[in-house]
């Protein structure tokens, strides 16, 4: 192949994932259930961030009973402990909200009968993967907007301020946390045509790998330090502390292009089954 074709099938391609793309973030702009996720996670969001600021518990109340009984020791970074517990929050609130944005990605798809046409198409299942996966997540990315323009202006708030980076870089790793879980979620829903079902299982899938370091400190050895690497929890909370850790990235990357990929595999299967 030429070096022109060559150019020309990598234009098609990215034509194509564009085209998929604006058609899947239209879709979740008209859906009338995408904003009752948004205004529930919004609401969430809010509350969690008041209680963790404001509540009895929370990081203002601590610093004044310390400050009332005279305890300066261990010395407490208040702007890292809200910024890394609020983002620990969300990444917990988004395990419950995720599933429910990529149940549909296929599920209607099927409902519709059309996925067997996308199946047959020109299209390549990789680049209607990649727009249906870029469409849900970039709705995500638009959900959180608020919260880190919140999260940027408590934290700019604070005497001495902390790090960007610590911002930058637990926001980065939730929206890599959404990529994976999404992504895999979009497998999910193209295996079955319920939506309910395709959200149960996300779920399941999702909440198995976010615990997994447990039953990998009970295995222990060399499986148990395998299964550890695996934990989406481990790897977002290495993320939200501020460490930039590259294992952390490859991890995240690696579950959002095992997503696509099953998913590509699903539909090929389909396309096979019809054939």
């Amino acid at each position: 192949m030429s070096k022109n074709n060559w150019l020309k099938e990598i234009q098609i391609i990215i034509n194509n994932i564009m085209a998929i793309y604006r058609k899947e973030l239209q879709g979740y702009f008209t859906l009338p259930l995408a904003y009752v996720i948004a205004g529930i996670f919004w609401l969430l969001a809010g509350y969690f961030l008041i209680a963790l600021l404001l509540g009895g518990e929370g990081i203002i109340q601590q610093l004044a009973t310390r400050d009332q009984l005279g305890i300066t020791k261990p010395p407490i970074d208040a702007a890292y402990e809200f910024l890394k517990s609020y983002l620990s929050v969300m990444g917990s609130l988004s395990l419950f909200i995720l599933p429910m944005l990529s149940m549909g990605l296929y599920t209607e798809e099927r409902k519709r009968g059309t996925l067997e046409l996308l199946a047959t198409s020109p299209i390549t299942n990789w680049a209607v993967a990649i727009g249906k996966l870029a469409g849900v997540l970039t709705f995500y990315v638009t959900m959180i907007l608020p919260i880190i323009l919140i999260e940027t202006m408590v934290i700019s708030a604070t005497n001495p301020p902390i790090s960007p980076h610590i911002l930058i870089l637990g926001n980065v790793g939730l929206i890599l946390l959404a990529g994976g879980i999404l992504s895999l979620g979009m497998f999910v829903s193209s295996l079955t045509d319920s939506t309910v079902l395709a959200a149960i299982l996300t779920f399941a899938l999702v909440l198995f790998l976010w615990i997994i370091d447990v039953l990998a400190n009970a295995i222990g050895g060399n499986i148990g330090a395998g299964l550890q690497h695996l934990s989406l929890l481990n790897n977002y909370q290495n993320m939200i502390k501020g460490v930039l850790d590259t294992s952390s990235f490859i991890i995240f990357f690696s579950y959002i292009i095992l997503g696509v990929f099953l998913t590509a595999q699903s539909v090929d299967a389909l396309r096979f089954q019809r054939s």
